[in-house]
């Protein structure tokens, strides 16, 4: 605890840590006035000292502001779940909670069928569910709920699942689902008693339990090691890796791989809307080829969802049919191979498939799924030379600077940057051996 006055403030504000955790901001007679959360006590809690600060409401609670404690959290995800906890609890006089019409943001756990899901929920929402909260910003809970379920992996789909239902069994799994954020029980996919395990075992980390989880799935893992279960313990042992990596970064930052210098949430919505789809697209491939003279001929596969690299998603084919230099034969060959794996194991497709070229290009990813006779994802090709979008041999008119066009611009361009790569890892080879 530290005594807050004029003379002494800057010694207090540069004694923060700079690590996640929440703040305690007291007046003279101890009581809290406002708790916050931030992923850097020091920088959060200096900006509340600055005379720039516009809000006359945080100015006066400042002035009254006598006493700053802090409690530390392992994450920002920890730290956000904490200070939802002790509002709940102490309820602060300057926190928006119960201070005006506003309706807070709640994280539920349904209970209306025989697999919980979890769910973003407004408190004025009749939902059949347990409830944790309130969360100031719903946007930093839909975030943290997205790195949560990387390591619980629970549903949080609407799709009403009973454990007698044998239809489930024929059922085909989400993109969640391939991805590895969710076991899939709509699909019978995995055992009740299991995934309910894997819910219990948020409720325990929403409690502030973290410690016990990690040592009850280190006691999962070690079970599963002793039965011979290894792609289970591989499971759990990911599980763990997932939660210790949470304090290693700032974790409401989930994207995989590397960030586009745009928002791609844009792309999306505006290509949805020029492809004239229901909802904007979740994912994306890329495909593109890459050679010298024919020789050391490869295909590249890039993976994109929420307009963000995937990179597990990723996948390299050497040609194997094609001799010389034939660049479209060549995206037949990767186009009917991927398509061909992914509906011979039942997966889903891409909402989009991206080409690298002109109609050429196009047409013969096209083929392609004409000639395996599935239903196809939309197949779009772009051209560098005028960076003009494709689609049934048509123009898709887009201005230089729209979102849509920079977002298949940036799939391009990562197909083309991985396919060089791999091409140049066996040319290296090649020449040495």
């Amino acid at each position: 605890m530290a005594r807050v006055s004029p003379e002494k403030l800057k010694q207090v504000l540069d004694a923060l840590p700079e690590t996640p955790g929440v703040y305690f901001m007291k007046d003279a007679k101890g009581r809290t006035l406002y708790i916050g959360k931030a992923k850097n006590l020091k920088n959060r809690v200096c900006t509340y000292f600055h005379d720039s600060y516009g809000d006359p409401r945080i100015r006066t609670m400042v002035s009254k502001i006598e006493e700053i404690e802090i409690l530390h959290a392992p994450s920002e995800v920890d730290a956000l779940l904490m200070e939802a906890r002790l509002i709940k609890d102490i309820q602060p006089r300057y926190n928006d909670r119960l201070k005006d019409d506003k309706s807070f943001t709640m994280l539920a756990i349904t209970q209306f069928d025989d697999f919980p899901k979890v769910w973003v929920v407004r408190e004025t929402d009749e939902v059949n569910a347990e409830t944790y909260g309130p969360f100031t910003s719903a946007g930093e809970l839909r975030d943290a709920v997205r790195v949560l379920q990387k390591i619980f992996r629970f549903a949080t789909c609407s799709i009403e699942m009973r454990e007698s239902d044998p239809k489930r069994r024929f059922f085909r799994p989400c993109l969640l689902h391939a991805i590895g954020r969710c076991t899939a029980p709509c699909a019978d996919r995995i055992p009740r008693d299991r995934y309910l395990a894997d819910v219990e075992l948020l409720r325990k980390f929403l409690r502030g339990g973290r410690e016990e989880v990690v040592a009850q799935l280190r006691m999962r893992m070690k079970e599963a090691a002793k039965h011979l279960e290894f792609e289970r313990a591989a499971e759990i042992r990911d599980q763990i890796r997932s939660l210790d990596g949470l304090a290693k970064r700032s974790e409401l930052d989930y994207i995989e791989g590397d960030i586009t210098p745009m928002d791609p949430r844009d792309g999306l919505v505006e290509l949805g809307r020029v492809l004239g789809l229901a909802a904007p697209p979740r994912t994306i491939e890329g495909v593109d080829i890459a050679h010298v003279q024919g020789g050391e001929s490869v295909g590249s596969l890039v993976n994109f969802v929420d307009g963000i690299p995937f990179k597990s998603g990723y996948r390299k084919y050497r040609i194997k049919t094609v001799e010389g230099i034939d660049d479209f034969a060549m995206i037949r060959e990767v186009v009917t191979r991927r398509f061909r794996r992914l509906d011979e194991e039942g997966k889903v497709f891409p909402d989009v498939l991206l080409i690298d070229g002109g109609l050429g290009q196009l047409n013969a990813a096209r083929g392609a799924l004409a000639e395996l006779g599935v239903t196809p994802p939309i197949v779009l090709s772009l051209a560098k030379e005028e960076e003009t979008l494709f689609r049934d041999g048509k123009i898709i008119p887009l201005e230089k600077s729209s979102p849509a066009l920079r977002l298949m611009m940036y799939v391009r361009d990562e197909a083309h940057r991985f396919a060089q790569h791999y091409h140049h890892q066996l040319r290296r080879k090649a020449l040495i051996e």
